[in-house]
């Protein structure tokens, strides 16, 4: 039955269906960016593709580079994408990126199958899940694995090729087996091109318990003894025998498409009838508009197209999106829920978010002497030759947490102390720009298209694996956070240092994908699950994983504070708009609310934050605490303490409700102040009071935090409401004129 919702997305009820039931240690990162802008033009483009894709004609000199390295730690990507690819950056951190590490043979998660593929097949998986109290992950078994029956050079062992990739897709070739395979994020078939009348071999783990037909022999259900029904269409006729666990074919050429019947309901199997003719060979998503995105599938076939929606997806489908949302069409998947919507191109729409240098309520006068007098005494101690790090991550906190000192001098109106943050800042910031800092600094990688330090250009685990990609987004976060007060209250210094400013951005916040790039397209942040992937190019059995939401969102609200500094809008809309769907994406996956449905009710009741999420695994525990450390698994998704925290934690129930689950832990003999620190500021949400004792009585400090931030949040916090509010509350121009 179809019926209209008011935002104009049509609703196809169909039967009632039944639903399905239920590492080695990482480090921290840092965030790239876009082109940098001449340092002569006034307000250049922040992306090789500007938000608006308005275009200028004036002038721009080359982007700055900073100086290039052969590092001897990087994999070499040339074995696994294909030639033309070669000439332009390559993705680091993708939901692929498995494929092209090593032997290329560990699984990815590619909605709602896990995919498995080596140099002479592929094999897929529809994954069940191992529910633990403090975990869940999806488990491997090749239920299908679809080679040809005679490769063309049967001895080669050459690997499965990359031929091409984008934000929802990428495209696998098996050599000389005359298979290609396209695989697209939500679609809820496996789809492969099979050229020069190959014969086929699709075998299975299970044994085959019926096999059937259809009169045109273009369509086969094949059920297995581990109570999977599994459906195979083809473009064309195919003639397929079977044994116990193997079905082979005659010589083919056409499109064969895969696709499990989820419980094996015979409920699904006319929709998938219906569907099995239009099939996605790539999908893209547009930064069209500010704090929306939008969808776009290249289709091949004849009728409409069938894909999958997450929890968030479903939550943002926008009003004037003319969709067709199949209810009760659903897949079970570690992310929650996948439901099918019916629509060549979809249109996401997120609550603006406002970027702000100071506190959103602002700090009430009264507050003011105790700010300062803490204020007076954490300046007086900033000294670059006090500083023994020369860690990227460690560094890049000291820098931010100095700069937040300057906006907190602001906000209270005690601009004294600016002269000696501005020095601190300029003597710390300036020799990792111009190459004299001691010890390490940033270079070029032309292999993969990036910044890595020099630290880490000679072992993988220095600066948290930054020479092989990990936390980019972390690490430059807080340069870039740095950056962007001191070219605020140093324009000169900010105009002089621009061009490495930028490309420091540029390496994780690039939009374009095209050989004139330096950076890849967004190097960190995912278009389709609409977060961060923190790991780069290490291979890990469950994908890429990332453990601080809060750190990933600090890197877009600095990009977007740099964009103000230089006013740069195209800089601003776009790290606003990252920052807001990266806000939103922790609130659906990282923060666990009691009676949420995403996960089993087994972890929600024991959890009420992730610690690493993984593409196909959650885990309570953290790359440096085991799960039982709820301090610091609450710390690690609150750090750094900014006015756009506020934001991300605007849910005051929930709020309450992970402190009160985090308490406990502090009574462990060996909790770090600097942990407490962050507790007691998520209890000032509520309340302040006595949020406000706790925070004076702290004999120490996270060092990316100080007493002077801690008081001027507990004293920014107003008569919080109960509940949970869009974040839309935050941008006074929709409050007032909407």
């Amino acid at each position: 039955m179809l019926k209209k919702m008011r935002r104009k997305v049509k609703l196809l009820i169909t039967k009632s269906f039944k639903k399905t039931s239920k590492p080695p240690k990482t480090p921290k990162p840092l965030t790239p960016s876009p082109s940098p802008p001449s340092p002569s033009s006034p307000s250049s483009p922040a992306m090789a593709e500007p938000l608006h894709h308005h275009h200028h004609h004036h002038p721009l000199s080359s982007p700055f580079l900073f100086p290039r390295t052969e590092s001897s730690v990087i994999p070499d990507p040339s074995p696994f994408f294909s030639s033309d690819l070669l000439s332009s950056p390559l993705p680091t951190n993708s939901f692929f990126q498995n494929f092209v590490l090593k032997h290329g043979d560990q699984p990815e998660y590619i909605h709602p199958y896990l995919i498995k593929s080596n140099s002479s097949s592929l094999s897929l998986s529809s994954p069940s899940q191992f529910l633990a109290s403090v975990f869940i992950y999806q488990i491997f078994n090749p239920d299908l694995t679809i080679s040809a029956l005679n490769r063309t050079d049967p001895d080669s062992q050459r690997r499965h090729v990359v031929s091409s990739f984008n934000d929802l897709s990428v495209t696998l070739d098996l050599p000389f087996s005359n298979l290609r395979f396209f695989l697209v994020r939500g679609s809820p078939f496996l789809t492969c091109h099979v050229s020069g009348g190959t014969a086929l071999s699709i075998t299975t783990i299970h044994a085959i318990l019926s096999f059937s037909s259809n009169s045109h022999r273009t369509k086969y259900t094949i059920k297995l003894n581990n109570s999977q029904t599994w459906l195979l269409y083809s473009s064309s006729p195919i003639n397929l025998t079977h044994d116990i666990s193997s079905m082979t074919s005659d010589a083919y050429s056409g499109i064969i498409r895969f696709a499990i019947l989820p419980d094996s309901n015979p409920g699904y199997e006319s929709i998938f009838d219906r569907f099995s003719s239009c099939y996605p060979v790539s999908g893209k998503a547009e930064l069209s508009k500010p704090f929306s995105l939008e969808y776009r599938w290249d289709k091949k076939g004849w009728g409409e197209l069938l894909m999958l929606a997450h929890p968030l997806h479903l939550r943002l489908l926008s009003d004037d999106d003319e969709v067709t949302i199949l209810e009760d069409f659903k897949f079970n998947s570690i992310d929650g829920e996948l439901v099918g919507v019916v629509g060549d191109s979809w249109k996401l729409k997120l609550d603006p978010i406002s970027i702000t240098w100071n506190s959103i309520k602002g700090v009430k006068e009264e507050a003011f002497p105790e700010i300062v007098s803490a204020l007076c005494r954490d300046v007086e101690d900033l000294n670059p030759s006090n500083i023994s790090t020369n860690s990227s991550y460690f560094y890049g906190k000291l820098i931010s947490r100095a700069a937040r000192l300057a906006l907190i001098a602001e906000e209270v109106c005690f601009l004294d102390v600016i002269p000696a943050i501005r020095k601190f800042l300029k003597d710390t910031i300036t020799p990792w720009l111009d190459g004299t800092f001691s010890g390490n600094g940033f270079l070029y990688d032309g292999k993969w298209g990036g910044l890595v330090t020099k630290q880490g250009s000679t072992d993988s685990g220095a600066d948290f694996g930054f020479g092989v990609y990990n936390d980019h987004h972390f690490h430059l976060g807080y340069f870039l956070y740095g950056i962007a007060v001191l070219a605020k209250i140093d324009p000169a210094w900010g105009r002089k240092y621009r061009p490495q400013a930028y490309s420091l951005m540029a390496d994780f916040m690039t939009l374009g994908r095209h050989s004139r790039s330096n950076y890849p397209r967004l190097r960190c942040f995912d278009l389709w699950k609409l977060h961060s992937w923190a790991s780069g190019l290490t291979e890990f059995a469950d994908g890429r994983n990332q453990e601080s939401t809060s750190e990933a969102v600090n890197a877009y609200y600095a990009a977007a504070l740099m964009g103000l500094a230089y006013g740069d809008t195209h800089l601003v809309a776009t790290g606003s708009m990252l920052a807001a769907m990266e806000i939103k994406a922790a609130q659906t996956w990282w923060h666990v609310r009691e009676g949420d449905k995403i996960y089993p009710p087994d972890f929600t009741r024991e959890n009420r934050v992730v610690g690493v999420l993984w593409n196909n695994k959650r885990d309570g525990g953290l790359w440096f605490a085991p799960p039982e450390w709820r301090e610091c698994r609450l710390g690690i998704q609150v750090l750094p303490l900014l006015p756009i925290t506020e934001v991300l934690f605007s849910d005051v129930g929930f709020v309450r409700d992970l402190v009160k689950w985090t308490l406990p832990a502090l009574g462990r003999e060996g909790v770090g102040e600097g942990w407490k620190g962050f507790i007691y500021a998520m209890e000032g949400i509520y309340d302040k009071e006595g949020a406000l004792e706790k925070v004076k009585k702290l004999k120490g400090y996270d060092d990316g935090n100080s007493l002077t931030n801690l008081l001027w949040w507990i004293y920014t916090r107003g008569d919080e409401e109960e509940g949970r509010f869009g974040e839309g509350k935050y941008s006074l121009f929709g409050h007032y004129c909407h």
